[in-house]
């Protein structure tokens, strides 16, 4: 590889980690590439960026973007994207999944996380399911006073 190739690898990275909530540093070593490219497809779907990164390039375009302080040793996959939700989850179903992924580390909006806050942040529901709750709750009221009104109308026609 020669060297402007490396500065243009550098410099795309640099822009994509400056603009992520979210970068997952996992170890992907003993993984086929059959099961690479489910956890590819499946970040696709969901927005999330996925490139296996030479550390010493990874190294310098965390450090040109901000975001300091993950040691970088082995072989390492990298997850990261704008929407921190979203790259937990990948990250962590992908490991529940498979035995030889393994999440090392993270940076998560302005600090460095463990895998602990990675898997927590997983749990949490997304945007779209929060307002789908928010949804639900609104119409309780509306649907159980239907129902109710249904009763009623059901109760009255038996009774004539």
């Amino acid at each position: 590889m020669t060297k402007n190739e490396k500065i243009k690898i550098v410099s795309a990275l640099e822009e994509g980690f400056k603009k992520s909530e979210a970068i997952i540093v996992c170890n992907y070593k003993g993984l086929s590439t059959k099961k690479l490219e489910v956890l590819r497809e499946n970040a696709r779907e969901n927005g999330v960026k996925v490139q296996i990164i030479k550390n010493t390039l990874a190294n310098i375009a965390l450090n040109n973007a901000d975001k300091k302080g993950l040691e970088l040793k082995d072989t390492n996959i990298y997850l990261w994207g704008e929407d921190q939700l979203s790259v937990c989850k990948v990250a962590s179903k992908f490991e529940d999944d498979n035995e030889q992924f393994n999440i090392k580390s993270a940076f998560i909006e302005t600090e460095v996380a463990d895998v602990a806050k990675v898997k927590a942040l997983a749990k949490m529901p997304s945007r779209n399911e929060l307002l789908a709750m928010l949804l639900q709750v609104w119409n309780a009221p509306i649907t159980n006073f239907t129902i109710g009104l249904n009763a009623l109308k059901n109760k009255k026609e038996t009774e004539n």
